[in-house]
């Protein structure tokens, strides 16, 4: 009785080691459910800035994809995890990354967007500490729902918001061109 239950220990014990994934200081799971649709991990990356590791990032997805355009054009729930890693990633800073990532994205053509940016923006009006995890989450034919530490901030309406906020990671000008190829699961 004895090993079978020292057995059953060591099997809990495999299965959840296994469900999440190292990304150099940050920890994220192989899985999510957002809006009641399993999600798997496509792939995650390390933003570092003069080697410093400063957040990562996860695409989950229901179907793998390493096509940024595919992704980027999709219509299918999807959700991006930021998990905050360093100190260095403050509230001024991320309100300045995310602005500067929007016009990346539209190519300096933001007026479209603006009042959702701004919205988008107000998500971040509190201090932002290590250890800090945002989901971004598009829900399928409504828009994006954003969460800080599991808490709900808001959302966001439109695919095209979707388009340009996902396009700050997976565009041709992306935050992050480690957090990309992660992501997409190239790296």
């Amino acid at each position: 009785m004895k090993k079978i239950t020292l057995m059953l220990v060591a099997i809990i014990s495999l299965s959840n080691a296994t469900a999440q994934i190292r990304v150099g200081k940050a920890i994220l799971p192989y899985e999510e459910n957002f809006a009641g649709t399993d999600l798997k991990l496509n792939g995650a990356g390390m933003r570092k800035v003069l080697w410093i590791d400063m957040y990562a990032g996860g695409l989950y997805m229901a179907n793998k994809s390493n096509d940024p355009k595919e992704i980027l054009d999709a219509n299918e729930t999807m959700a991006i995890k930021l998990n905050v890693v360093s100190g260095f990633v403050t509230q001024k800073k991320m309100i300045k990354a995310v602005q500067d990532g929007f016009v990346n994205a539209t190519f300096g053509n933001t007026k479209a967007l603006d009042e959702r940016i701004n919205k988008f923006v107000g998500f971040f009006s509190e201090p932002i500490v290590k250890n800090d995890i945002f989901d971004l989450v598009y829900i399928k034919d409504k828009g994006i729902k954003a969460f800080k530490n599991k808490k709900e901030l808001g959302d966001i309406e439109g695919r095209d918001f979707k388009y340009a906020l996902f396009k700050i990671w997976l565009g041709d000008q992306p935050a992050s061109e480690e957090i990309k190829l992660g992501m997409l699961g190239i790296q």
